[in-house]
């Protein structure tokens, strides 16, 4: 592919072969043909969010959450980005969080949260909670649950003082609905 006489590189070549083969061809007919036209699209939609397919922009805005879903609608594996930015990352989130870096591989989101028995009542607030993703089994999260219940007087496993004054370790496991 290329623009403007420099080469550009499709998405498709980054990827491990395995996925790259199950890129559909449509949406890669609609990437090459977004790079053909991308200095003319430059002049009308710089700095948008287009969605691309068949030749033409089907769909632009300053969402692009809201581009994303009005192009995959459309059924024609369309080719979506922010015209001019299509090398910048993009956080398509809607909130932010801290990361402990301290894991290896990459760091992970760490939020507090508070579990309730029943709505208008406080209940437990851990301090520092990292999502989990679903990627472990349920075994394996309920038994690191019981081990972080189980040593209340650890800061890292968010359970302060008030936590271990008020409830034992089998309330901390019923409490997340888990016994």
């Amino acid at each position: 592919m290329s623009t403007s006489g420099q080469s550009v590189r499709s998405l498709v070549e980054g990827l491990p072969p395995e996925i790259a083969r199950r890129i559909h061809p449509d949406w890669q007919k609609n990437e090459a043909e977004y790079w053909a036209q991308r200095g003319i699209l430059l002049g009308q939609y710089a700095d948008q969010w287009i969605g691309f397919a068949e030749g033409r922009v089907i769909v632009s805005g300053t969402s692009p959450v809201e581009v994303f879903h009005a192009a995959q609608a459309s059924g024609k594996h369309p080719f979506v980005t922010r015209v001019g930015h299509e090398n910048e990352p993009n956080r398509m989130r809607r909130a932010s969080f801290p990361y402990d870096s301290s894991y290896s591989n990459e760091p992970l989101p760490v939020l507090t949260a508070e579990f309730r028995k029943q709505t208008g009542i406080s209940g437990l607030i851990l301090d520092r909670v990292i999502p989990d993703t679903g990627s472990r089994r349920k075994r394996d999260t309920m038994v690191g649950l019981r081990e972080a219940c189980s040593r209340p007087g650890r800061r890292d496993a968010g359970i302060d003082g008030w936590r271990r004054r008020h409830f034992s370790p089998d309330d901390c496991f019923s409490d997340l609905g888990l016994s």
